[in-house]
């Protein structure tokens, strides 16, 4: 009878739901009476509203042993088993339901449910071999509706967070198995993988170290702390390779770690903007910028990939495609550094679609003056229209318009304000400098007239030498 008053009591707080409450007076009903099967299919009901589902299990068992006809204690622990991620088990629960009741529809549903979370793993299982991850989220999302304590499901999906670089989400749900059991080894597996492939690998050992400590043989954080241990050796033996100036072993260094694991998106950016860097120092500029390009197709928050690269497009004149790097970065971090990158960019470009003065008298942009007169008075001899008087129209068009463009070359860069407005990439046409404003004879004449010069002397018809004073 006291037993019983104590089950009243627990009815009591449970219709209240004071889930709490009515765990104490079930079981001091237990207590009072151990063998009674309702009390602790009561206590069973109480503790999954708490969400206690290992506890209720445990219960719900106890309550069919005492009673193997108990309907709802087989109900019960079969709710546990599914909640708890074991639909097999659940199975056998409901069919065992239906053997006493066979019209129990809350058995036929529930027997459906574990079917479906058994359809889901299966799915989930191949598409994790795919590497579909997503696919393998979406799976797990499904099968905890209807298992919302099993950990396997909540596990694996944390891990495809991670390998889909979903870190904070990945981190979240870890995290909260990690504070209901802080000894989960599968747990601090995925926080460890988290870290690994957020580049901070020597947090990330700590966790996979962690993990093998709970689980000796747990075979992915085995190889995972490995590859971690690796990967850090070998980067940072690249980055004292290169520091020493010994960048062709740095190249090789970096490479290698590049093999050790494609899936480490971050760190394998990293390496291959270092490696780019080492190719431009070895001035392999056209491998330097594929190597950035891999970085930022693995990674396109890394500006220090996007201002490698666009300094190598520099390099190789390549300008359109250095401005549209430093526009990239400018609108990520709008520094004066970076404006003022952006700036010479927009100006090289600019320089590059006009005339090249300096690749048209073939002299390098640091000549000095007597240089410049010397190329000057080597090309325009050399496009000079009465030099090509026996040839076709064609060639002479083309060789007067050479002619002209070495006048006007000249014009601009033996002129130090011109030139220094020229080499500015400033707009010429102010001057008047247009191409058409000038007469490239009267420089020639400039240039070569008075006593010791040179005059085209007729040696025959449409033919001329050159005499030299």
């Amino acid at each position: 009878r006291e037993a019983e008053s104590f089950k009243e009591q627990g009815n009591a707080y449970y219709a209240k739901k004071d889930y709490n409450e009515a765990y104490n007076y079930y079981t001091k009903a237990i207590d009072t009476c151990p063998n009674n099967a309702s009390y602790y299919g009561n206590r069973a009901a109480t503790l999954m509203m708490l969400g206690r589902f290992r506890e209720a299990l445990g219960d719900a068992q106890q309550s069919v042993r005492l009673d193997d006809s108990f309907v709802r204690g087989h109900l019960r622990e079969g709710k546990c088993h599914l909640s708890l991620g074991n639909a097999m088990a659940a199975s056998r629960c409901f069919q065992r339901v239906l053997e006493l009741d066979h019209k129990n529809t809350q058995a036929q549903q529930e027997l459906k449910n574990a079917s479906t979370v058994l359809e889901y793993e299966k799915i989930a299982e191949v598409d994790f071999e795919k590497r579909d991850f997503r696919k393998v989220v979406f799976c797990m999302d499904r099968a905890l509706e209807f298992a919302p304590a099993c950990h396997r499901f909540k596990i694996l999906k944390a891990e495809c967070l991670a390998l889909l670089g979903r870190y904070p989400e990945a981190q979240s749900v870890a995290s909260d198995i990690l504070r209901m059991d802080s000894t989960n080894a599968d747990a601090l597996y995925v926080r460890g993988l988290c870290l690994y492939y957020e580049d901070c690998i020597e947090k990330a050992v700590q966790f996979f170290v962690q993990a093998l400590r709970m689980a000796p043989d747990h075979e992915k954080a085995c190889l995972a702390c490995r590859n971690a241990k690796a990967l850090k050796a070998k980067k940072e033996d690249g980055n004292k390779a290169f520091k020493e100036g010994n960048y062709k072993l740095a190249y090789e260094l970096y490479t290698e770690a590049l093999g050790i694991d494609p899936n480490n998106i971050k760190t394998n950016a990293k390496l291959y903007c270092n490696r780019g860097t080492v190719n431009s120092k070895l001035r392999k500029l056209e491998e330097a910028i594929d190597d950035c390009t891999n970085a930022v197709k693995l990674d396109d928050t890394y500006i220090k990939a996007y201002l490698r690269r666009a300094q190598c497009y520099m390099d190789t004149e390549q300008y359109e495609d250095a401005v549209r790097d430093y526009e990239k970065v400018y609108q990520t971090e709008k520094t004066k550094e970076h404006k003022q990158l952006l700036k010479n960019a927009q100006v090289e470009l600019k320089k590059s679609k006009r005339k090249d003065y300096y690749k048209i008298l073939g002299v390098d942009k640091n000549a000095s003056e007597d240089e410049i007169k010397k190329a000057y008075r080597k090309r325009a001899l050399m496009h000079h229209p009465d030099r090509h008087s026996g040839a076709s129209a064609e060639v002479q068009k083309e060789e007067e318009k050479k002619f002209k463009e070495v006048g006007e070359a000249f014009t601009i860069l033996s002129d130090p304000k011109k030139k220094a407005r020229y080499d500015s990439g400033q707009d010429l046409e102010e001057d008047g400098l247009n191409g058409g404003d000038f007469d490239a004879n009267n420089i020639f004449k400039a240039f070569f007239g008075g006593p010791g010069g040179f005059s085209f002397e007729a040696s025959g018809p449409g033919n001329f030498f050159f005499q030299f004073g």
